[in-house]
């Protein structure tokens, strides 16, 4: 059969799945078989059991369960209000005052959950009441955490990379340094932004009569200070080559469960639903992978991706094209499934053609992953959009609107890291320089 309609036919045949509800991993491995079934003649269910097992018999793979338990845990303490209270102190003389304590705390807590949906929930539930009870404009306030709720994305430890490194097979270590500098980046782009708005709209931020004498401040940082010590005891453990990213996950959860036994949340409840709470979400995405895993085989006995790979070098797209065609690609594809499933259902496919033209497989990993935070925020299936609609009981078309902004600096950030590929290249390869 013409690969051309060979690729559009599993194409309908994976929509027509997903659109019915089927789950992601059930669609993709029912794909996998009809591809394999129908236009090879490889050995089908020894194939499946291979590529299932050797999916998730991955050392690699052990650092998932654990961030996300690591994130499960201190959703459940005290951290937001911490986070809350330690930053509000040294934002009251910034143009939009409060307004950044969404931004930084969601900077923050994306470094201990990975998360994007935990990191929007754990900030929102803490500083909208908040927000909306001193008189700051709602739509700003929705609009913050919208954006900066993808920085769980992002900023490392980030489940995202991991799934990427795993499905390309590259460093995770290097991978978490090279999110580092995109993430403060971001950080600064959408506070730049907030004091911006703020300083034309004045009347969008009322005035705050918090103490601001240095002492206060000074005080306000010892609720910062344990979770601050855990991001850099993870983040510094891996950059100095001292711990793998599984070693210092595992890590990571002790001092979580000791940080929330200090605080006093730590109860047998909160333990249980924590453990829970990741041994679920960890499952659904472990059952991702080894459908996209099946899959990719498939498609490599099908030989739709060298085709494909084939097609697209005789279109002599130049590597800035190509990157603008997969950003809308991914784009469009971000408005009807999850982060993950984009990334592990489209990696074996995209790959080749990233190699081909030489895009280096660090940098592609930070872009996809900026890409993906945009899809975080774009109708009809954007998770951040569903999580705060639930938080302020505002229609999602709203929540949407107060969302654009935040989009269009997302683009921004996209632009900038394809203009200056350093930002994303310059710490990884200082890492393997003096390792």
């Amino acid at each position: 059969m013409d690969p051309t309609l060979l690729t559009a036919l599993l194409m309908v045949c994976l929509f027509v799945l997903l659109g019915s509800g089927i789950w992601v991993a059930l669609s993709l491995l029912a794909v996998g078989m009809i591809g394999m079934a129908l236009f090879t003649q490889a050995p089908l269910g020894q194939v499946l059991a291979t590529t299932a097992w050797g999916s998730s018999n991955s050392w690699a793979l052990a650092a998932l369960p654990l961030f996300i338990w690591m994130g499960e845990i201190l959703f459940r303490s005290r951290l937001s209000e911490d986070l809350f209270a330690g930053l509000s102190p040294w934002m009251t003389r910034l143009p939009g005052r409060l307004l950044h304590v969404n931004i930084l705390g969601c900077g923050i807590f994306a470094a201990v959950s990975g998360s994007s949906a935990a990191t929007a929930a754990t900030i929102g539930k803490m500083s909208m009441p908040e927000l909306i009870k001193r008189g700051y404009d709602r739509r700003m306030a929705i609009g913050t955490l919208a954006g900066s709720g993808t920085l769980g994305l992002l900023i490392p430890p980030s489940i995202i990379l991991i799934v990427y490194g795993v499905a390309t097979e590259e460093s995770i270590a290097r991978l978490f340094i090279a999110g580092i500098l995109p993430g403060v980046m971001l950080v600064l782009l959408f506070m730049g932004y907030v004091a911006l708005w703020a300083l034309l709209r004045p009347a969008g931020v009322p005035a705050e009569h918090m103490s601001l004498d240095l002492k206060s401040r000074l005080a306000s940082l010892k609720r910062l200070a344990p979770i601050v010590l855990l991001i850099s005891g993870v983040i510094a453990s891996i950059y100095l080559g001292i711990a793998s990213p599984t070693d210092a996950a595992a890590v990571g959860v002790l001092l979580s469960l000791v940080l929330s036994w200090l605080s006093g949340t730590l109860t047998r409840a909160s333990f249980v639903d924590g453990l829970m709470g990741a041994t679920r979400t960890s499952c659904m995405i472990a059952f991702i992978l080894a459908g996209a895993a099946f899959l990719t085989v498939a498609m490599g006995f099908t030989g739709i991706p060298r085709r494909l790979a084939e097609w697209i070098s005789a279109l002599q797209l130049s590597p800035h094209m190509l990157i603008v065609a997969l950003t809308i690609f991914f784009v469009v594809l971000g408005c009807f499934l999850d982060g993950i499933s984009v990334v592990v259902l489209t990696t074996s496919v995209i790959l080749p053609m990233v190699e081909q033209a030489g895009i280096d497989r660090i940098w592609f990993g930070i872009y996809i992953v900026l890409v993906v935070e945009m899809a975080q925020i774009t109708p009809p299936v954007g998770f951040n959009l569903f999580v705060l609609q639930g938080l302020t009981g505002d229609d999602i078309v709203e929540v949407a609107r107060a969302a654009i902004p935040f989009f269009a600096i997302l683009v921004l950030a996209v632009v900038l890291i394809v203009v200056f590929p350093e930002i994303a290249t310059w710490l990884p390869t200082r890492m393997a320089a003096t390792g």
